[in-house]
């Protein structure tokens, strides 16, 4: 802690690299098949998201307070798959893998905060469905628009403070070991493992972040589904429970999605390969964004009852135009 504290001091000067190398995927054989994997993923996940927020901003009936949550899913999910993948694919698939410092924590900041709001979106509608279930005459006034705005508003700035104390503390640190980062993309971790002066602060942030950013919104997710499940064995019957539990199913499949490769790679992170870890925490980047619109298509009755409308308008045009000629 000394050598950073001085650090704090007017006159030293932190040494900084001109750029970093990233060097993940060492060694997989036909790895270029990945690459083009990740850009069909990356073409799905902007198209599926782009089409969900426009969905939700025409279709006045899409406009209640959950759908608020919906939709800024979708941006953070563009977002951060827009931020991630392109910039993979330079690096690896056209050999550019020296990354300016500068651009480097750019890069780290996007990427950090695209997938920490996408954990704290998910605690957001877990608790539109524990209002909407465990007190659905309330709901109304419980989950407003300006409630659930401010919601997402907090999550961004707490999100944003949190990956920013990441970036300022890496620019404290002078690099003199290597430039080489063995990852996809510029982690936090693997850049403050190549400092050579005091990276304690680092290291306890490095610690801290993931239980604030992932095992305290997964807590929460699980005790209000664990308080639900409770609550409708009480005081409803098996139908009325199924149809009530029916429209976490949308949610469940996204919480499923995002924390189950999180768990599985933490919880192994000592017995996977460093090619397997990257590759697995890479689809764990990637793959919920471009699900995640798929799977409210699919669950959402207020969406499908729209693309059906959509398609019987189009047909009954179609033929209009037969009938007319």
């Amino acid at each position: 802690m000394n050598l950073f504290n001085s650090a704090l001091g007017r006159n030293i000067t932190f040494v900084h690299p001109a750029y970093f190398i990233i060097t993940g995927f060492i060694g997989i054989s036909n790895i270029k098949y990945y690459y083009i994997f990740l850009f069909f993923v990356f073409i799905v996940s902007v198209v599926g998201n782009a089409a969900v927020m426009v969905v939700i901003l025409l279709d006045h009936n899409l406009r209640s307070p959950k759908y608020v949550a919906v939709f800024n899913l979708a941006f953070v999910d563009l977002l951060g798959n827009t931020a991630l993948v392109p910039k993979v694919l330079d690096v690896f698939l056209f050999n550019n893998p020296r990354i300016p410092f500068n651009d480097c924590l750019t890069y780290l900041f996007f990427c950090y905060t695209c997938l920490s709001m996408q954990s704290f979106n998910l605690v957001a509608l877990a608790y539109d469905r524990l209002i909407a279930i465990i007190f659905p005459l309330h709901y109304a006034v419980k989950v407003t628009h300006r409630f659930m705005f401010s919601l997402i508003l907090s999550c961004w700035l707490f999100v944003i403070l949190a990956v920013l104390i990441c970036v300022f503390l890496l620019t404290r640190l002078s690099f003199c070991k290597s430039v080489i980062v063995n990852s996809y993309f510029c982690d936090h971790g693997q850049i403050y493992r190549l400092s050579c002066n005091d990276h304690f602060p680092n290291y306890v942030v490095s610690c801290l972040y993931p239980v604030v950013i992932f095992w305290l919104p997964l807590a929460f997710i699980l005790l209000s589904y664990f308080y639900i499940v409770c609550t409708l064995r009480k005081v409803a019957t098996l139908q009325q429970g199924l149809k009530a539990f029916k429209t976490c199913i949308g949610h469940l499949l996204l919480v499923a999605i995002y924390f189950i490769p999180m768990l599985i790679t933490f919880t192994m992170m000592a017995d996977i390969q460093p090619n397997a870890r990257i590759i697995n925490l890479s689809l764990t980047s990637v793959f919920p964004p471009m699900l995640n619109p798929i799977i409210y298509v699919l669950q959402t009755q207020e969406i499908k009852d729209l693309i059906a409308y959509i398609s019987f308008q189009k047909k009954l045009i179609r033929l209009t135009s037969i009938s007319e000629k």
